[in-house]
């Protein structure tokens, strides 16, 4: 499978507003790890993983296959960054304690994947993949996002989203699983900060080229009116898929 960049176009963007993991899931982690030296962030779009891995690890290895996230990403002086694919990612052989995936397995060929994570982990080394599936927030809200996602740019959306939507149980995990606990991501934002992160889509993006429109400016009025006004600050909740195990 050759690469498919969905982001590159909204780099910045997603940069901006991607919304950030929750600490229990880095304090999961730190508990489950087996050593604390290096760590393997693969698919590190714009390296907010990476940062907060820095704080456990002495020296983070973040890779994305493109170029426009690594340069858009957080910089951090324990974080080396390069533009690698997940299936090559020029590390040594059996050099990583740790091997993360946020929000990006779904896009990798697994087995070639797979193969890489088996040849730089060492023995025992943790590897920790996770996604988020589709916000909440209230019914009035959900309703026109609802809209958006199945019918608006629902035929735009790539067919790797299909992982998210069945929450990462289609998804091969070659390792020795260990018990998960159930997680979700939250965010304190404004309409136009919701918009903002509606617009890093990669269905959005890819209707906005099909189209030369912007679905979400039609949109605006009607979610504008179900959020109660541009300056009222909501929680926004995801729902965390987590899979964990041992080298």
């Amino acid at each position: 499978m050759e690469f498919k960049d969905h982001f590159s176009t909204q780099a910045a963007d997603y940069a901006r507003y991607r919304p950030d993991y929750p600490q229990e899931l880095y304090d999961f982690i730190l508990l489950n790890g087996t050593g604390s030296f290096a760590a393997w962030d693969c698919g590190t779009g714009n390296g907010q993983v990476a940062v907060a891995l820095a704080e456990f690890y002495e020296r983070i290895y973040a890779t994305d296959p493109s170029a426009k996230q690594i340069e858009n990403a957080l910089k951090h002086p324990q974080i080396l960054y390069s533009v690698a694919s997940a299936k090559a990612s020029g590390l040594p052989d059996q050099s990583m304690d740790l091997v993360v995936v946020g929000q990006a397995i779904h896009w990798f060929n697994f087995d070639e994947f797979y193969a890489e994570v088996k040849r730089v982990a060492k023995p025992g080394a943790l590897v920790a993949i996770w996604g988020y599936g589709l916000n909440t927030i209230s019914p009035e809200v959900d309703k026109v996002v609802n809209d958006l996602y199945y019918n608006i740019v629902g035929p735009y959306w790539p067919a790797e989203r299909k992982y998210l939507d069945t929450e990462y149980q289609n998804i091969p995990f070659p390792f020795s699983k260990i018990s998960t606990p159930q997680l979700q991501m939250q965010q304190h934002w404004s309409l136009n900060d919701f918009v903002g992160y509606l617009s890093t889509w990669s269905s959005v993006q890819a209707y906005i080229k099909a189209n030369s429109a912007n679905p979400l400016q039609a949109l605006y009025p009607q979610l504008a009116t179900a959020w109660g006004g541009k300056d009222v600050i909501r929680t926004v909740e995801w729902p965390l898929y987590l899979m964990a195990g041992n080298v």
